[in-house]
């Protein structure tokens, strides 16, 4: 099971690298040599999903995945409609640090009978974005303010609003195009006071700012963009991810 093995890991520091894939931007021989660097690279997790895809390749993408590589792929959808069961598990994600009532449950409702039909393990993830400094897709197309990076007592508000509506996993986001990563004091408070599996993605983009991440408090770092941008810096990140264990210790 996809969560009873990222719990251990947290449990135990150990810090994991979730790779985020936007199907709009892979063709299927750029997909296949990513799995395959990902592979090399030791990457953790694949997530696949996004805020606003315009071509119908997202089933497609998952297979890719499976077929190419051994790394669990988990969904990171958008809306109801991105939803694949050949995927290992699917985040669902709510909205919380938003009150946009069709991102906080109404897309939960369409999706759950085409869930309950699956095998596929489902995760509930309280999904909060976070000012990254620059306008995202993910806040633009949820309408929704994210927190201001400075306000870590609304992360941790908000966090324990989730863990106490029985969600299993936050997710801190500044979002795609994000100027600078989530701060590491809303990090390290976040983790602190709630204490749940913590992803925390956007605007990473060195293996330095990776590192601080995981060090301060993130079970899972996300990068995407960045990966797009410079693929060679795959192996570089995920060892520095995967060092904070060390440092931890």
């Amino acid at each position: 099971m996809v969560y009873q093995k990222l719990f251990s890991d947290a449990g135990f520091g150990e810090k994991k690298l979730a790779l985020l894939i936007d199907p709009d931007k892979q063709d299927p021989k750029q997909l296949i040599l990513l799995a395959k660097n990902a592979r090399r690279a030791q990457v953790d997790y694949l997530l696949v999903g996004g805020s606003l895809l315009h071509r119908d390749t997202f089933r497609e993408t998952v297979q890719c995945l499976k077929k190419e590589t051994e790394i669990p792929v988990l969904l990171f959808p958008g809306s109801a409609w991105q939803i694949c069961p050949d995927a290992d598990a699917l985040l669902f994600l709510s909205l919380i640090s938003g009150r946009n009532a069709d991102l906080l449950i109404g897309q939960q409702v369409q999706a759950a009978p085409l869930l309950h039909q699956t095998s596929m393990e489902v995760l509930s993830t309280g999904y909060m974005l976070v000012d990254g400094g620059a306008p995202t897709t993910a806040s633009y197309i949820s309408q929704t303010a994210p927190i201001p990076a400075n306000k870590p007592e609304i992360a941790v508000a908000t966090a324990l609003a989730g863990k106490y509506l029985g969600m299993q996993l936050l997710y801190l986001d500044a979002g795609s195009g994000a100027q600078h990563p989530v701060p590491a004091a809303m990090i390290r408070t976040v983790k602190k006071e709630v204490g749940l599996p913590l992803l925390v993605g956007g605007g990473i983009r060195t293996a330095e700012q990776a590192l601080q991440t995981a060090r301060a408090g993130a079970d899972i770092v996300v990068i995407g963009t960045v990966i797009e941008q410079d693929p060679e810096q795959l192996s570089s990140l995920t060892q520095a991810v995967h060092s904070a264990l060390h440092y931890a210790g």
